[in-house]
């Protein structure tokens, strides 16, 4: 039974490449209009990632610059301020050390990934010469 049905399936589909005349394409309009199209996709999602990193990083700095003022405030101004510092400021001060330290690292890093995805942006651009971005920002 499936036999007859493979069989009529294969007949239907060499008897169509028969009646065919040649090889038919797309047109070049729609060609260009498809590569530009992924290309656009491409940049686009480089162009959010890159954003979204600026984004936190200009949030992150704000905070860790925010935890370096309080940081500064509980320290006191006395010479021999951390002799007589009582132990719950020290614990406070020990929690600002590890929030600063961790945005510090943080924004070393985002600063590494911002330079990074700028060059792979320029590297696109490029590369496809042709392709005009409809607007970037930085």
């Amino acid at each position: 039974m499936f036999q007859l049905f493979l069989r009529a399936r294969a007949h239907n589909l060499l008897g169509s490449r028969r009646e065919d005349k040649g090889f038919k394409a797309r047109s070049v309009e729609r060609d260009a209009e498809t590569d530009r199209v992924r290309i656009g996709a491409v940049l686009a999602a480089i162009e959010t990632a890159l954003q979204e990193a600026e984004r936190e990083q200009a949030g992150l700095n704000r905070r860790v610059d925010d935890a370096l003022a309080r940081a500064s405030v509980t320290f006191g101004n006395g010479t021999d301020e951390y002799l007589e510092r009582e132990a719950l400021d020290n614990h406070h001060q020990d929690l600002f050390a590890a929030d600063i330290s961790n945005g510090q690292r943080r924004l070393k890093e985002l600063a590494s990934s911002i330079a990074h995805l700028k060059f792979v942006r320029t590297a696109m651009l490029t590369r496809f010469p042709d392709f005009k971005p409809p607007q970037l920002n930085s």
